[in-house]
């Protein structure tokens, strides 16, 4: 059972930065997909970004790009979104989860979740 724990929400003002961080437990991390989604009250779930921990292949959703980079440390079984000039619309709570298989933005394919970590941007 993967365990995951998401950490390095906070607020901060628009233009600003934050580090995200999601630390993997319970099963190897390897050979599995581990995506960030977000999801502001009252709107739907939206990808972030994904990363696989095989062979590193990235994805993000368009709203980011350019402005986040999704990032791993193999040993540390830990990932990082690093989220530069942020925006208001930036607002959610962040979640990360974990695919065994698929690997991508679309949020229905992974099975395992965090608690989440809000992000304000004001």
């Amino acid at each position: 059972h993967v365990q995951l724990v998401e950490s390095g929400g906070g607020s901060v003002q628009a233009g600003g930065s934050l580090r995200l961080s999601c630390a993997v437990s319970g099963a190897p991390y390897s050979d599995k997909c581990i995506g960030w989604f977000r999801q502001a009250p009252g709107k739907d779930r939206e990808g972030v970004a994904a990363i696989h921990t095989g062979g590193a292949t990235t994805y993000y959703g368009d709203s980011v790009k350019g402005r986040f980079t999704v990032s791993q440390d193999n040993a540390r079984n830990t990932m990082w979104l690093q989220m530069n000039s942020l925006k208001p619309e930036d607002t959610a709570m962040y979640y990360c989860a974990a695919s065994p298989g698929y690997c991508g933005t679309q949020s229905f394919n992974y099975k395992f979740w965090g608690q989440g970590t809000q992000v304000t941007v004001s």
